[in-house]
């Protein structure tokens, strides 16, 4: 079995109003300067927004009509009358509870109070956007193939490859056959082994890693099931993925890179997979948990043996 290399990321639905703030982060990085100026508009002042036409929109932001179709397509809309609704949506939600105006930003002297507050503040942002952008169709059918698979591939490096071995733990615990892989070339050689009925989850939040890209590619060529997890759904990666659950990040700071945005929102994605799979699975999840936590018991007792 091979797959036909996908031309798009997503047949997904428009997002939800709640889901468009997160949407424009997600995206921004990867648009052209003149898409990011129309982005950065509708997510910073709906409202406004929201009671242009679209020549009003563009002479506003300095751009084309053209551009803010574009952008609106690119954001999962049809045309711009679908955005100017979900516009309307998201400002009439932020009126009803707006979150506290925290800055981002760590400075090298800011007291760790502020700290703790700063990325705290961060972190439940990151999280809320990652959750309304998800994509629960595709969570859905990850999850279906990874509950009945022969066995699974996770590849990831750097910071991903934390999240990856993570994943392949909880599937462990739970009986399933799981592997994460940080040595590309160990990826590759073992991406050649799968075949149908078998699951590869890649983890890139760029979404263009080569070294996680190859074996996925490879996996997707053999007819496996594939999976990507990243921060960029237009990147390379979601050309070899059957199913693309889309992570979101806070904006980054000199004190605050990618990484640890990223592995939050990478960690959330990967507790809904366990948690979905454990549920699909639980007559044979939850004895196999019970059994490792036997297993461990006497190592947390505070009774030397």
């Amino acid at each position: 079995m091979t797959h036909d290399v996908k031309e798009s990321f997503s047949d997904a639905s428009p997002p939800a109003p709640a889901a468009l703030a997160a949407k424009v982060r997600t995206l921004a990085p990867s648009m052209t300067r003149s898409m990011q100026l129309v982005a950065e508009a509708v997510a910073g002042d709906p409202a406004g927004c929201a009671a242009l036409t679209v020549t009003g929109l563009a002479e506003l932001t300095g751009t084309s009509e053209a551009t803010v179709v574009r952008t609106a397509r690119l954001l999962g809309y049809p045309g711009y009358r679908d955005l100017r609704l979900a516009l309307a949506g998201l400002a009439a939600h932020q009126e009803s509870g707006r979150a506290p105006a925290v800055t981002a930003d760590i400075a090298v002297d800011d007291p760790i109070a502020d700290v703790v507050a700063k990325l705290a503040h961060d972190e439940r942002q990151t999280l809320a956007d990652t959750a309304a952008g998800l994509d629960t169709v595709q969570l859905g059918g990850a999850v279906a193939a990874a509950s009945t698979a022969r066995r699974i591939d996770i590849y990831g490096v750097g910071a991903s490859s934390l999240v990856g071995q993570d994943l392949a733990q909880k599937l462990l615990r739970i009986g399933l056959i799981a592997h994460a892989h940080t040595d590309p070339h160990l990826a590759v050689t073992n991406a050649v082994q799968l075949r149908a009925g078998d699951v590869a989850i890649a983890i890139t939040h760029s979404g263009s890693t080569g070294d996680v890209i190859e074996p996925l590619r490879v996996a997707f060529d053999r007819g496996a099931t594939t999976v990507a997890i990243t921060g960029r759904p237009d990147g390379p990666v979601s050309q070899y993925a059957d199913h693309v659950l889309t992570t979101s990040t806070a904006r980054e700071s000199e004190l605050r890179p990618a990484a640890m945005s990223s592995r939050t929102s990478q960690l959330l994605v990967v507790d809904c997979l366990f948690i979905g799979i454990a549920q699909r699975t639980y007559e044979t999840a939850a004895p196999a948990l019970a059994a490792s936590y036997e297993a461990l018991a006497h190592r947390h007792s505070s009774r030397p043996r």
